[in-house]
């Protein structure tokens, strides 16, 4: 009789101190220690009246970010940390400093976005997404919804980056994993490019619907060589996106282009998409010096002859291999009006021809197309004189988001560094 008492009472005492599993909050221990305190970064140049700041360190390759409505970061790291591709940082005493890191997910890679009531994110082959509570936190981050899969990676620009619009479409970037799309060992370009029928696009899955294929999905767009740089302009209603130019136009063809020319060419391209628009890629390039798309040498071009008559011309163009890794469209108040629904860029490369890189730049927009030349915002991330340098690169930036007071978020996925940049109005 005592034994069978003592056995229910030990059972509602267990029963009694059971929790059912909850959402990331702020009673979560950190998985890591805590963050360094912020600290400025003056070595960031940046217009009057900005200035930037460290608020994390270590994060390992930081790549794409988001910023939830109470602050919340989450970045995406191209490789796992502690076991962790995805890390929530938080400001536990609102002091400005991070001092608690949260890692779940258990696959790197690139792409991630917060939309809808989701935290939508990637690997190298699929896309998944996390639902949020009111206050945007991850509800269940060991069991996310898997809403696509089987996507192309071999072994070239495999990020997956994406972007949701505003009827449950995601978008996603699948790049072409042969540069000029040659025949192996020749400079004879393959027509048709076989490459597209996979890659070398913008791909759309429904945003809403799980274990979706390549079957599922709709190319929507297509010649664009490999873009890592997205976001969806809301002003427009429309998907703009960063493509990668190519390389090595000498090896196969010096009698076109000496070995300068080829590094200086050709343009990092912004484009404006559409459903069924083609960019061109790998018949055409953009030269940013003749303004004109030419056809690549691959396909009978000699640098001067244009081409690609049905292929969209870019809104923007910019120096060859400045990388354009991260896009986002500011929205916020904190800035002058003249940054308003401009473009921030930013660059993971460096261009021979400015012999600058590393940096965040920004293109003014007025009526949702660029309203004058595209400017350098915030440089020197590399920590070095690239046009003499005397040592390694410190920091690449990567990944850019914005914060709900308006401030600006840095990725370096380099050395795992994030910066915030502010702006206060100059006395």
């Amino acid at each position: 009789m005592n034994q069978t008492y003592l056995r229910t009472a030990l059972l509602l005492t267990l029963l009694a101190g059971y929790q059912a599993p909850k959402a990331f909050s702020s009673d979560d221990k950190p998985t890591s220690a805590k963050t360094p305190k912020a600290k400025p970064a003056p070595e960031i140049k940046t217009p009057a009246g900005f200035s930037a700041s460290i608020i994390a360190e270590n994060l390992g390759p930081a790549r794409h970010v988001v910023v939830s409505k109470t602050g919340d970061i989450y970045v995406k790291l191209s490789k796992l940390k502690d076991g962790k591709g995805i890390y929530r940082l938080r400001d536990t005493d609102k002091d400005g400093v991070i001092d608690e890191r949260t890692g779940f997910g258990d696959y790197p890679g690139t792409g991630i976005y917060l939309k809808n009531g989701y935290l939508y994110t990637s690997s190298n082959t699929s896309v998944f997404r996390y639902k949020l509570n009111d206050k945007e936190e991850v509800l269940q981050p060991d069991q996310p919804e898997t809403l696509v899969t089987g996507l192309l990676a071999k072994g070239r620009d495999e990020s997956k980056s994406i972007v949701v619009d505003n009827q449950q479409n995601i978008y996603v970037n699948i790049a072409a994993y042969n540069d000029p799309c040659r025949e192996p060992g020749t400079g004879k370009g393959l027509m048709p490019c076989p490459t597209l029928d996979s890659a070398g696009g913008i791909w759309q899955f429904r945003a809403d619907k799980q274990n979706q294929t390549y079957g599922d999905g709709l190319r929507y767009a297509t010649g664009l060589k490999n873009v890592v740089g997205l976001d969806w302009n809301a002003k427009t209603n429309t998907l703009f996106v960063m493509q990668h130019g190519r390389n090595q136009f000498h090896d196969f063809y010096p009698q076109y282009y000496t070995p300068e020319q080829s590094s200086l060419l050709p343009a990092e391209t912004m484009y404006e998409l559409h459903k069924g628009d083609d960019a061109g890629w790998p018949y055409i390039y953009y030269d940013q010096f003749q303004k004109k798309k030419i056809l690549a040498p691959e396909y009978g071009g000699d640098g001067k002859k244009t081409g690609g008559a049905k292929a969209i011309n870019p809104v923007a163009a910019f120096p060859a291999h400045l990388g354009p890794n991260g896009l986002l469209f500011y929205t916020g108040t904190m800035f002058p009006e003249r940054y308003r629904n401009g473009a921030f860029i930013a660059f993971h490369g460096q261009s021979p021809e400015l012999k600058k890189g590393y940096m965040v730049a920004f293109v003014p927009f007025k009526n949702g197309k660029p309203s004058g030349p595209w400017e350098i915002f915030a440089d020197n991330f590399s920590g070095i004189d690239l046009a003499k340098p005397t040592g390694p690169v410190q920091h690449r930036p990567c990944g850019l988001a914005q914060g709900p007071d308006g401030s600006l978020y840095v990725t370096d996925d380099l050395n795992g560094t994030l910066y915030r940049i502010s702006y206060s109005r100059p006395q």
